[in-house]
């Protein structure tokens, strides 16, 4: 048979050796890459946290829930001002879709729905700007749903006993900016009804001399 054929076998296993010849020859690369440092911001804290979650952010204008991103959520320590923020990004694109302080004033509440969820507002700046939101959290199971609840209750309360002790201080800074916006607008919502008040005391001696 010709499987049983010495000379038809040498002739199938001679390419294989010469490909496995050493020439001796050595390719360059046409193009040498360089390694480029990545930075994430992140270098000066430490990970107190790190769980795999789905993060949803409250739509107002819509009234409804909008999927965020998937990816983990964080919670880092600065390792000089022991400030803790709670920093997520989006799995693939490490788009971040969550950054904020944990403020002594942040409080966390189980959802409605689910018990592997939970809510809490945030004055974040994930998109560049400060803005008041509210966020609902998933987990994959109870346990890191309660562990990530519990540690974020547990750094709110050493935040405020830090704060206390400072007297105030930088902790409550984009709390304290949060309020004077809101004062802003408030202020302005209430001119037209002064001046309105203004135009009915102005008019008002005119209709007492009319009944004169």
């Amino acid at each position: 048979m010709a499987g049983n054929d010495p000379e038809h076998r040498e002739e199938e296993e001679a390419p294989a050796t010469a490909e496995d010849e050493d020439t001796g020859a050595q390719v360059a690369p046409i193009v040498r890459l360089e390694e480029v440092a990545v930075t994430t911001g992140e270098e000066e804290e430490d990970v107190l946290l790190e769980l795999k979650s789905k993060l949803y952010r409250f739509d107002k204008d819509g009234n409804q829930w909008k999927e965020r991103g998937t990816g983990t959520v964080k919670l880092l320590r600065h390792k000089e001002t022991l400030k803790v923020r709670l920093v997520m990004r989006q799995a693939k694109t490490l788009k971040i879709c969550a950054n904020h302080l944990v403020l002594p004033s942040i409080r966390m509440q189980e959802h409605a729905g689910s018990d592997k969820s939970c809510v809490w507002h945030a004055t974040d700046f994930s998109d560049g700007e400060l803005k008041d939101e509210m966020f609902c959290i998933r987990f994959g199971s109870v346990e890191n749903c309660k562990k990530f609840m519990e540690k974020v209750e547990e750094i709110a309360e050493s935040q405020e006993e830090k704060e206390e002790k400072d007297g105030g201080g930088e902790a409550t800074s984009a709390a304290g900016l949060l309020e004077k916006l809101t004062v802003k607008e408030a202020q302005s919502e209430e001119k037209p009804a002064e001046a309105a008040s203004d135009k009915k005391e102005e008019e008002k001696p005119e209709t007492e001399k009319k009944a004169e």
